[in-house]
């Protein structure tokens, strides 16, 4: 079987990745009410609402109301804070075939319902591979047959204009492996470009704190930030300003729109 032409692209990013200060958190995020009104919106409409895109909305608002977490670096060592997020995220669509996780980039998604990046989503795993304009297919395809060396030249040389990154990888990277497996299950996410990576585990079933006896629905999240652009003290601030917009299902029909 022949190596997959496009993962040239992800032993690039390890490649320039292996080397950064990661911190890694991992958390356990109680989504009982979030699930709850997902479920409900099911049963209702007979629609299921793509879960991720539930995260990516309210991870994209904490980031914007912690700025520093997914700040870029400049030729001059200084830090460029953005007012928009962009996230990188994995859509498995068909290539060829073959099942293919492809890094699909989210524009805004600070200034954007869980509605819209769901129907984005949908539309990217409807379109597969189709959902790349030809033009950057044959772009990539030019790139990729450059050697090694040369590609990852390019890389670092892109990686020095913070907002020419920005706009080409986004700043940050959100990854779900808990779809391919049920039960509890945290992810460390692979080196890469991206300072500030969320691993979206497996949910696992945990009895209540408190109350009549029953259970929650316990969301294993990985969070993953290089410790030569921030600290840990933002870092944490920004991780409980998450937790608490994914515990209140933030933006979810039923639940309130913010916190």
């Amino acid at each position: 079987m022949a190596f997959p032409f496009e993962r040239r692209l992800v032993l690039d990013t390890l490649h320039l990745g292996h080397h950064k200060p990661m911190m890694h958190g991992l958390l356990e995020v109680d989504v009982t009410r979030a699930r709850r009104l997902l479920r409900e919106h099911r049963e209702r409409t007979g629609e299921r609402l793509s879960f991720t895109a539930f995260v990516l909305a309210c991870l994209g608002k904490a980031v914007a109301a912690h700025p520093e977490v997914h700040a870029l670096r400049d030729w001059f060592g200084r830090s460029v804070l953005f007012d928009d997020v962009d996230v990188t995220t994995i859509v498995e669509v068909e290539v060829e075939g073959r099942p293919f996780g492809l890094a699909h980039l989210v524009r805004a998604v600070n200034r954007r319902s869980q509605r819209e990046i769901h129907d984005e989503i949908r539309a990217v795993q409807t379109a597969g591979a189709g959902s790349i304009t030809r033009g950057l297919r044959l772009a990539a395809r030019i790139f990729l047959v450059l050697p090694g060396v040369a590609r990852r030249t390019i890389f670092r040389f892109l990686l020095r204009f913070p907002r020419l990154a920005k706009r080409h990888t986004g700043s940050v990277l959100l990854t779900a492996v808990g779809m391919f497996g049920g039960g509890a299950g945290w992810g460390l996410s692979a080196p890469g470009i991206h300072s500030l990576s969320i691993v979206v585990g497996g949910i696992a079933s945990r009895a209540a704190l408190e109350g009549p006896a029953s259970s929650r629905e316990v969301l294993c999240l990985t969070v993953s930030a290089d410790h030569d652009r921030v600290d840990g003290a933002p870092v944490a601030r920004f991780v409980r300003d998450l937790r608490a917009r994914l515990e209140a299902a933030e933006g979810l029909p039923g639940a309130p729109q913010k916190i």
